[in-house]
C-alpha cells in the first residue's frame, strides 16, 4: 500500500482501476498472441492462496482459467488472516484472496501487495444454522431463533472473532443486537469458518453462525435465520496480486476473476454479485 493510503482508500482505488486491469491485460493478450490451452511454458504456474469460504468458487475458477490459458494453478485455502500472515512471513504466493479487506490492507501496509492490482471478486452474508432435523422452533428474531437452538449449555460455533474474518462479522452482529455479552462465554471458536460448519454438521454444536454460501455445500446443516446485513460490516471479497510473484499471470487470473468466468464461478456457488 502506497505511503498515507488507508485500508477504504486502498479497496476504493482497487475498484476504480479493475475495469483498467483487464483492458491492459486484454491488449497484451491481443499484441502477443492470447495464451492458448496446451502453449503455456512448463514453468507457467500460480500460487493462489484463498479464503476458506470461498474454496468451491475459486478450484472451479481456476480449472476453467488453466483450460483457457494453459497456466497451473495451485490453490491453498485457510482463513483471510492465517494466509495473509503467511504471506507476511514470506510463504511464496501470487494472488491473496481475502473475505475480509482489512487483511489486504494488513499486507499492503507492508508493502507485500502491487499497488493497483486488487479487485472485489463478491459479495456474502451470515446465517444460523443447525445440525439437519432438530426442528429448531422459530423465534421472533434471529437472536431468538438462536437461543432456541443454543438452549440451555448449548455452544455457539464461529470463526474465532479474534482473527476469522467470517467470526470477526458474526461478533460485529452479536454486539450490535445486544447479546454477545450473554453468548461470549458459550462460544466455539474455530480457525475458520469451514471449522464451524463442520461442527455443527457433526452434532458437536447445536448452531453456528456462517456464511450462507457455506450451508449450501452440507446436507446436514439447515439455515433456521438468516443475519441482518446492516448489523455487520459488509462482507466483500477482495482480491490482490503478491509483489514479488508471477506477475503476467497474475494479472491475468485477475482479469478473468473480474470478468464472466471469475462472475460465474462465484455466482453458481451461492455469492452475492460485488458491490
Amino acid at each position: 500500500m502506497e505511503e498515507g493510503v488507508t485500508v477504504s482508500g486502498f479497496i476504493h482505488q482497487a475498484i476504480h482501476r479493475a475495469r483498467g486491469l483487464i483492458r491492459r491485460v486484454a491488449a497484451i493478450l491481443l499484441v502477443c498472441g492470447a495464451v492458448s490451452s496446451g502453449n503455456a511454458d512448463e514453468t507457467d504456474r500460480l500460487v493462489v492462496f484463498a479464503a476458506a469460504s470461498t474454496a468451491e468458487a475459486v478450484t472451479a475458477f481456476a480449472a476453467a482459467f488453466t483450460e483457457e490459458t494453459g497456466i497451473e494453478v495451485v490453490v491453498s485455502t485457510a482463513s483471510s488472516a492465517s494466509l495473509a500472515r503467511q504471506i507476511d512471513h514470506g510463504a511464496p504466493a501470487d494472488v491473496y484472496l481475502s473475505a475480509n479487506p482489512a487483511w489486504v490492507g494488513y499486507l499492503g501496509e507492508r508493502h507485500l501487495l502491487v499497488p493497483g492490482r486488487a479487485i472485489i471478486v463478491a459479495a456474502n452474508s451470515l446465517v444460523v444454522i443447525t445440525p439437519a432435523g432438530d426442528g429448531v422452533e422459530q423465534g421472533t428474531d434471529w437472536t431468538r431463533t438462536l437461543f432456541n437452538a443454543l438452549g440451555e449449555d448449548g455452544r455457539l460455533a464461529l470463526g474465532d472473532p479474534a482473527h476469522v474474518p467470517a467470526g470477526v462479522y458474526a461478533r460485529e452482529a452479536l454486539e450490535a443486537a445486544g447479546v454477545w455479552q450473554a453468548l461470549e462465554q458459550r462460544t466455539a471458536r474455530t480457525a475458520d469458518v469451514r471449522g464451524a460448519l463442520i461442527l455443527v454438521a457433526r452434532g458437536e454444536a447445536p448452531a453456528g453462525l456462517v456464511y450462507a454460501t457455506d450451508a449450501l455445500i452440507s446436507s446436514d446443516v439447515a439455515v433456521v435465520a438468516a443475519v441482518p446485513g446492516d448489523l455487520h460490516a459488509p462482507i466483500v471479497y477482495v482480491a490482490a496480486e503478491i509483489a514479488g510473484g508471477n506477475h503476467e499471470a497474475a494479472a491475468l487470473f485477475l482479469a478473468m476473476l473480474a470478468g464472466p468466468l471469475g462472475t460465474a464461478a462465484f455466482s453458481d456457488a451461492g455469492f452475492l454479485p460485488a458491490p
